[in-house]
């Protein structure tokens, strides 16, 4: 079995992935800023990295923020991956980081780049919005008598468990480069998947959808963020919106 390094491994995907690669055997190092005994911020590096990923057989790098840090981080661990000489490098990106220009996929693409370039044995994969993610956006939406959404956007969210699965699976197969986009089920248009939602939370708001200005909603809009061709998850945002609003 193999020594794995997660990094993010206390977050929401993540900790899946930790729990996936459990469950077949393999030793798993957590790395977080705050989960012991590899308590590190990657954005800050140090000795305690190096302890982390000393003598591992692959790394999965989980760990992201919208709030920025994510390419330095990248590089501490690409540094500290080298001195290790570790054999496989492996990157979570998302879909349409190189077609949408929104400051956070700006960064993805650019760790993306970082690691392709790293001389180590690399493979990313990039996935779909999770329907987490979709559903954190709808509920902050509803808090308004109207849900103004944004107008000819559609998304198509994939289920977290079936990306863990799917990262566990290359962790533990030998770097693979660029590997095909996972996708969820199906392309939904934002109203569509702002009813589902309002179905299952029991409310009621009337929907607006506004035209908006820039480039990344214009990448948005012509679907630079979905992979239709790569509609590979099987989990619906219905099935997901049933374990948040279970029947009473």
């Amino acid at each position: 079995m193999s020594t794995i390094l997660v990094t993010g491994g206390t977050g929401t995907l993540g900790s899946l992935v930790a729990e996936r690669l459990r469950k077949d055997g393999h030793e798993v190092r957590v790395l977080s800023r705050h989960a012991r005994p590899y308590a590190v911020d990657l954005r800050e590096g140090g000795p305690g990295l190096d302890e982390a990923v000393a003598g591992v057989d692959a790394i999965v790098h989980c760990a992201s923020t919208p709030r920025g840090g994510d390419e330095k981080a990248a590089g501490h661990l690409v540094e500290a991956a080298r001195r290790a000489a570790v054999p496989h490098l492996l990157y979570i990106s998302i879909v349409g980081v190189d077609r949408v220009p929104l400051g956070y996929y700006k960064a993805k693409l650019a760790v993306e780049r970082l690691i392709e370039g790293s001389g180590l044995g690399w493979t990313v994969l990039r996935t779909t919005q999770f329907h987490n993610l979709v559903f954190q956006g709808l509920q902050a939406l509803a808090k308004l008598p109207v849900m103004l959404l944004p107008a000819g956007v559609a998304d198509q969210p994939v289920e977290v468990a079936e990306v863990a699965d799917r990262l566990a699976e290359l962790a533990t197969g030998e770097p693979a480069g660029r590997v095909a986009d996972m996708g969820g089920p199906a392309v939904r248009t934002a109203p569509d998947l702002a009813r589902a939602y309002l179905r299952a939370s029991g409310r009621r708001r009337r929907l607006l959808e506004v035209r908006l200005a820039g480039k990344a909603y214009r990448g948005m809009r012509d679907g630079g963020h979905l992979t239709p061709g790569r509609a590979v998850g099987t989990g619906t945002f219905e099935e997901f919106l049933a374990r948040r609003f279970p029947a009473s």
